[in-house]
């Protein structure tokens, strides 16, 4: 998990954006618009950097496809210092 997340998050074109959206949910756990609004993003660039996410197992939704809400699946939640590592290096 550890090698996915420097990847996800460091090794790929949209890793900055990955790495706002993941703190965002640290703090609270949103809807792709919510993010979209806070994050002053483009809504399908949200949507986009959420499947990649979830794709890697880093993200979770619960709810149906526009009103799901997103937060951090327990494997992430396991490796969370990685992340930690990982936004600092980043910011």
């Amino acid at each position: 998990m550890e090698a996915v997340l420097w990847y996800v998050l460091t090794g790929t074109r949209g890793g900055t954006n990955r790495v706002r959206i993941l703190q965002a949910l640290d703090e609270r756990p949103r809807n792709a618009n919510r993010l979209a609004e806070e994050l002053d993003l483009d809504y399908k660039t949200v949507r986009h950097h959420l499947d990649v996410l979830e794709d890697n197992d880093v993200l979770e939704n619960s709810g149906d496809d526009y009103g799901a809400v997103y937060l951090p699946t327990e494997q992430a939640r396991h490796h969370w210092e990685t992340i930690e590592q990982i936004i600092e290096q980043v910011n």
